[in-house]
């Protein structure tokens, strides 16, 4: 797959990440010490359609990203990301959001709220799946891993402030989300401490920024505070209440698949 985007007037050069950057993530251990280094997916930062929108985007403290996750395995285990936590806005205890898009293909979405009294621990733990034109969005306190689970290629994607760089280090130090997707179904990370039942809900329509699923959402950048929430969520708390509605009621039965050579 090339490494490049045309996005309006400017072609931009991907972030490549590779399998083996996940090392520390992937379930299927026994395939990954087999495995040839590759390329997974593709991230092509800080997009504007023009100069113009693109210094007005950074006027407002944002960014634009799509990602590109050709459709593959990681043995027995769907491509994903390598997942990442949002840091705090600085002087407050709310961490920052992300808002995502589908803009093609179907992404399943792994969200995850870290208990306060041990970093092993997981207050909640939702999985949202979303096809072209959906929106996701991510809560302050929530970690995120994205997951193609399909036969296709995913691209996706995201609004987020610009101000700050990603947690990589707590989800790879527990060896990654608390549940793994695999052909099989989800199975638990035993490095996790009692981990929730899962929660599987459906993305939100955010009305209240004007957004709904199958309208571009790259054009709420260029519109004065649609976006405030990704910059000071902390002025914005009633806004994250109620976004996601539950699809299931139960829980769906999870894996038994051996842990293909998984180490704790």
């Amino acid at each position: 797959m090339t490494a490049t985007l045309k996005f309006g007037d400017k072609i931009s050069i991907a972030e490549v990440r590779k399998l083996s950057a996940l090392k520390d993530v992937v379930f299927d251990l026994a395939w990954f010490e087999k495995a040839k280094d590759r390329e997974l997916y593709y991230m092509f930062r800080d997009l504007a359609k023009n100069e113009s929108e693109l210094e007005l985007i950074k006027a407002r403290g944002l960014r634009y990203d799509i990602t590109r996750i050709p459709a593959g395995r990681l043995g027995i285990e769907y491509v994903k990301t390598l997942g990442h936590y949002h840091p705090k806005v600085p002087g407050t205890s709310v961490s920052y959001p992300e808002l995502y898009q589908v803009l093609k293909g179907s992404a399943t979405y792994l969200l995850q709220k870290r208990a306060q009294s041990r970093e092993d621990g997981i207050e909640d733990f939702v999985v949202v799946e979303a096809k072209a034109g959906d929106c996701v969005l991510i809560p302050p306190g929530y970690g995120h891993v994205t997951v193609n689970a399909s036969k296709e290629e995913l691209t996706m994607a995201n609004w987020v402030c610009r101000d700050f760089a990603s947690l990589y280090a707590p989800i790879g130090k527990l060896r990654g989300a608390a549940y793994y997707l695999l052909e099989t179904g989800f199975v638990k990370n035993p490095t996790y401490k009692k981990p929730p039942p899962i929660r599987f809900l459906k993305p939100g329509t955010l009305a209240k920024v004007g957004l709904v699923s199958g309208k571009d959402m790259y054009e709420l950048g260029k519109k004065k505070e649609k976006l405030g929430f990704l910059t000071a969520p902390q002025d914005y708390l009633s806004f994250f209440e109620g976004v996601f509605e539950p699809v299931f009621s139960k829980q769906p039965p999870l894996s038994s698949s051996k842990r293909a050579g998984r180490r704790n």
